[in-house]
């Protein structure tokens, strides 16, 4: 391989770093500041150790991809599990990632317009915007046969969550607690109707009757606390890059690819800390599913917060086409296993990915629910239990060794998550 080890950092934190940075403040409201970091910092760690044990296996088969461990482990049936959870979870990114474009997008034009109010014109319709960005953006990017070109996008992604989370510290000290006695909060500036946003528009009401509470909770369970811990297992899914990365790197033993491993989630780790935590303490008991939001409800016209969010955006559309790929990738797997390449499924695939996307992101109401369930499933799966369940299977140990037992306890409280999230998700409907 070529790749420094500083590059492969860099890498692994793209595949890390997204959009759950915005979840992340949410989790903190429901959870309380010492629990989210307690649960955040197992999560963190229960992540490494997955890494840990696919670069043991990588070592004893050889292979150098997700699926194909899967393979080695349970032939075919191993392989489309893998396959189908890859798929789910970049499908949940991308949702995830269009959500942001449905709800910041109209309220940037707005401003930038200099209009208070939602005159109800079709372009500050979130959904119709969504399909118009896919189509005239992420469309043409995505039809490349090759990731490579994509990769300097990253840079700029990385650079613009730093610059987010610099933006959200800077304004913890700017923005008054109780919101709305400061006369900075113009109320005309909720740009939120009914048209484009009946989902907001009942946490705004909740909003303006829930007083703003200025006390931080170190402990707090909220009713949507189960949302917390699949939103962040969401946040640390790096394991499907983990593989190619290792391939890449120059002198690859396990041990210098688990440095970096450390070095990229424990700098994500400073970052969704730091962002959440001065999120949280910069709206308490108010934070929503979706931090951005809160920033231009306080003052939309404000500069750096437009700056803030028009960069977001921007990361954001140029991330889709980069989880694109591995989806298709996983789909064309599962439908056409052994065809050559063929423009005409790649092309198909493609559109059908993209507009079942559009679909989901126009009907499903809230993000909280992509980072919820996709977190509860397919997270849950790629982190906590696949790499558990190939290792018990692959390695040559015996099952009373102190690893396989680990790992089998791992895999335990994976499932133990998975369904308890899931239930009171289910149940909270």
């Amino acid at each position: 391989g070529t790749a420094s080890f500083s590059i492969s950092v860099f890498n692994l934190m793209n595949a890390i770093l997204g959009s759950g940075i915005l979840g992340l403040a949410y989790a903190m409201a429901q959870l309380g500041i010492v629990l989210f970091f307690v649960c955040s910092i197992l999560v963190a760690f229960l992540a490494l150790y997955a890494i840990h044990l696919l670069l043991i296996l990588c070592e004893q088969t050889g292979v150098k991809a997700y699926e194909k461990l899967g393979f080695e482990a349970f032939g075919l049936p191993g392989r489309i599990t893998a396959a189908v959870c890859i798929l789910m979870q970049n499908i949940g990114a991308m949702c995830s990632y269009l959500f942001i474009v449905k709800y910041e997008l109209p309220n940037v034009l707005m401003t930038f317009m200099g209009m208070a109010n939602d005159d109800g014109s079709w372009y500050l319709n979130g959904d119709y915007l969504v399909v118009i960005v896919t189509v005239a953006i992420i469309l043409p990017l995505a039809t490349f046969k090759n990731i490579g070109f994509l990769g300097y996008t990253s840079g700029f992604s990385i650079s613009c969550m730093f610059f987010f989370t610099g933006v959200v510290i800077a304004k913890k000290f700017v923005i008054p607690c109780p919101l709305f006695d400061s006369p900075s909060f113009d109320h005309n500036n909720m740009s939120v109707t009914a048209e484009n946003n009946s989902h907001l528009q009942l946490e705004v009401n909740q909003f303006t009757t829930a007083e703003n509470k200025c006390v931080a909770k170190l402990f707090a369970l909220t009713d949507r606390w189960a949302y917390s811990i699949p939103t962040m297992t969401f946040s640390f899914v790096c394991h499907t890059a983990v593989l190619p990365i290792y391939a890449e790197i120059e002198r690859p033993t396990p041990a210098r690819m688990q440095k970096v491993a450390n070095t990229s989630i424990g700098l994500c780790f400073v970052l969704y800390s730091l962002a959440s935590l001065f999120g949280y303490l910069t709206f308490y008991n108010w934070m929503e599913a979706e931090m951005l939001l809160m920033y231009s409800y306080v003052n939309a016209s404000d500069v750096m917060t437009l700056i803030v969010r028009l960069t977001v955006l921007l990361a954001v559309v140029l991330t889709v086409p980069l989880t694109h790929f591995p989806a298709r990738k996983a789909l064309t797997f599962l439908i056409f296993p052994d065809r050559d390449f063929s423009w005409k499924i790649h092309l198909g695939i493609m559109t059908f990915l993209l507009s079942l996307i559009n679909v989901l992101v126009i009907f499903v109401p809230s993000i909280r629910e992509v980072f919820g369930i996709i977190g509860a499933t397919a997270s849950t799966m790629l982190v906590f239990i696949l790499p558990c369940v190939f290792f018990l299977k692959i390695d040559p140990r015996p099952m009373k060794s102190a690893k396989k037992i680990s790992a089998a306890v791992m895999m335990c409280v994976g499932l133990c998550l998975m369904l308890e999230s899931l239930t009171v998700i289910v149940v909270g409907y």
